[in-house]
């Protein structure tokens, strides 16, 4: 009989070990919607990347400091740092975006001492680099511009902001510089610009009409920082486009690869699926779709409905047999309860040693007189001594129904994906019963990555 084949199996499976050993690839971004693991991704993947003998720098936007927790890293910033016990011949550094100093340091670079302080005291400014929508996204960006120009690493592997869609990174330098260049920024530049007396009237006539609309929405003292905020930086405008586009070109160079990261989930797919054809538009190359948290089992032969037909014969008393030793579910005891506050007599011990399979009745609970030599029990270890094989048997195949049937969602909405954009390479990374939080663990998703690229038997692990 020919097995059936489906979309996911006969996807194309993507080789994370030749990427990373490529000396080609100087770039890889890891991209998808927030909460797919893009952060650990990345991580692991400059892990074996420096253990294969790259030298590698993880740059990471994430605010929760996971990645410097699970390095042995006291803490990250603006600086990569290195870590230790990276095994072989290679080099880990790390370093976590501060949006702020980065725009600080791109202020600095690019315009006199005097020039540069006046911008850094201004609110505005202080404003617009703390929070300005899409200047984090802009700032991972200049920071990426400026790691590739040192030429000082072979890998640079790129954890992209965690923002509400995965859309927003590419966009973010065409946002900030339509703000910059848009018109409100250049009505607040022309009066510098046509300078003298006709510059002064015109800055006149423009405050005029700001106090009587603006103003009285921002107020005027916001304006007149706006206004000193772009004289200061009127000659650093331009800078931030070109290295905008700059740094948008080289995403596009054959030394760079994208890896979309995403959970087997609808709307992590179809946010990536979003990012697959986005990246196809804009010419930029995409290697291939990372899905984490894929869910499997090891007994994926026994489906769903049979496991949960097999839990409802448990149930239903009629059904179970009733041998020896056995208590039929649900039928009243045969005889009074005895009274644990008496003793019991020698004809009662006699008997309980002459039919061991009485001490092991559901509705005699275990001894609370820990034995010589033994340790007493825990109490969920005894709760579920008293509970009978039938019942613990049936929950386990309960369990099991449920697990297939997130097994076989998943493996439906990767079909899905995968007939949508049969040409998208792919590798499977297997869910881990706990999180990540140490280089070993790093070690082992790694190993997953790379082991993910062959395809795998439905719902196996």
């Amino acid at each position: 009989m020919t097995p059936v084949v489906t979309a996911a199996d006969a996807a194309p499976g993507l080789d994370t070990d030749a990427l990373l050993d490529d000396p080609g690839i100087r770039i890889v971004v890891c991209c998808g919607s927030g909460g797919v693991g893009k952060t650990t991704t990345a991580a692991a993947l400059g892990v074996r990347a420096a253990e294969r003998g790259r030298k590698v720098v993880v740059l990471t936007i994430d605010p929760a400091r996971r990645l410097a927790q699970s390095m042995g890293i006291d803490q990250l910033d603006n600086i990569p740092r290195r870590v230790e016990d990276i095994e072989g011949d290679g080099e880990l550094h790390a370093m976590m975006l501060d949006m702020k100093r980065t725009f600080d340091e791109t202020v600095e670079a690019h315009t006199d001492a005097e020039r540069a302080r006046a911008i850094l005291e201004n609110p505005f400014y202080q404003s617009l680099s703390a929070g300005f929508a899409g200047t984090q996204e802009y700032m991972a960006m200049e920071k990426l511009g400026q790691l590739r120009a040192r030429d000082e690493w072979d890998l640079i592997i790129v954890d992209t902001p965690p923002s509400r869609s995965a859309l927003d990174f590419l966009d973010a330098p065409k946002r900030l510089g339509s703000f910059l260049d848009g018109k409100f920024i250049r009505l607040l530049m022309a009066p510098a610009k046509v300078g003298g007396r006709a510059g002064m009237k015109f800055l006149n006539v423009g405050m005029s009409m700001m106090t009587g609309t603006l103003g009285k929405l921002l107020g005027g003292q916001f304006l007149r920082d706006v206004q000193t905020f772009v004289a200061a930086m009127d000659t650093m405008f331009g800078g931030f486009r070109t290295r905008a586009d700059a740094t948008y070109k080289l995403l596009q160079a054959p030394g760079t690869a994208f890896l979309v990261v995403a959970t087997p989930e609808r709307d992590a797919l179809r946010e990536a699926a979003y990012f697959v054809e986005r990246l196809a538009a804009e010419d930029m190359p995409l290697a291939g779709l990372v899905l984490n948290r894929v869910h499997g089992s090891e007994a994926s032969r026994l489906s769903a409905e049979r496991a949960l037909a097999a839990a409802e014969n448990l149930e239903e008393a009629r059904i179970v047999d009733q041998t020896a030793g056995k208590a039929a579910l649900g039928d009243p005891p045969l005889s009074p309860e005895p009274d644990l506050t008496s003793e019991p007599d020698a004809a009662s011990e006699s008997d309980a040693s002459a039919d061991p399979a009485r001490v092991h009745e559901p509705h005699a609970g275990p001894d609370p007189r820990p034995g010589p030599g033994s340790q007493p029990g825990s109490e969920s270890e005894n709760v579920l001594a008293a509970v009978p094989v039938e019942e613990l048997t049936a929950g386990l195949l309960r369990l099991h129904a449920e697990r297939m049937q997130v097994v076989a969602r998943e493996q439906h909405t990767r079909d899905r994906f995968a007939a949508l954009h049969p040409e998208v390479l792919v590798t499977e990374v297997a869910a881990l019963p706990g999180d990540v939080h140490d280089l070993a663990g790093l070690r082992a998703i790694g190993e997953r990555l790379a082991a993910g690229s062959g395809r795998t038997p439905h719902g196996a692990a």
